[in-house]
């Protein structure tokens, strides 16, 4: 397991209580996991996600992560439609382990209410977070 040193938290993204990240792309929000989350689940072996088209609602359940140790539930920073998965994590789920930030992304939506990003932690909120985890 990483130190809190060696984890990547980039100063662009925003962050749950629950590790999932959103990045504003344009008018989409890109999300997935930190990489505290999949520092801590190990090896990932199969990601479950939504449909395009589906809604989703901040904080709810849109999808799964299993590794060698667990399965996570992921919940969505911010609500609106999925118009993007990543198809490319059904057939490479290791992505999430190997690029959490770049090729290891989940879903894309388009915000139904941009607002909501402005709710989620910066890089130094939950850098602090993660320092009372410990």
């Amino acid at each position: 397991m990483k130190e809190l040193e060696e984890l990547i938290i980039p100063e662009d993204l925003r962050y749950t209580k629950d590790h999932e990240w959103a990045r504003l792309e344009g008018d989409l929000v890109a999300c997935g996991v930190t990489d505290y989350a999949q520092d801590q689940l190990g090896d990932i072996v199969f990601v479950e996600l939504p449909q395009v088209g589906d809604t989703v609602s901040k904080g709810d359940e849109f999808g799964t992560v299993e590794s060698v140790k667990a399965v996570a539930e992921l919940y969505s920073p911010i609500g609106g439609e999925v118009v993007e998965i990543n198809g490319e994590l059904e057939e490479s789920p290791q992505l999430v382990n190997q690029d959490p930030y770049g090729k290891g992304w989940m879903i894309k939506v388009r915000p139904s209410n941009p607002g909501e990003l402005d709710d989620l932690m910066d890089a130094q909120q939950y850098e602090e977070m993660l320092k009372g985890l410990e």
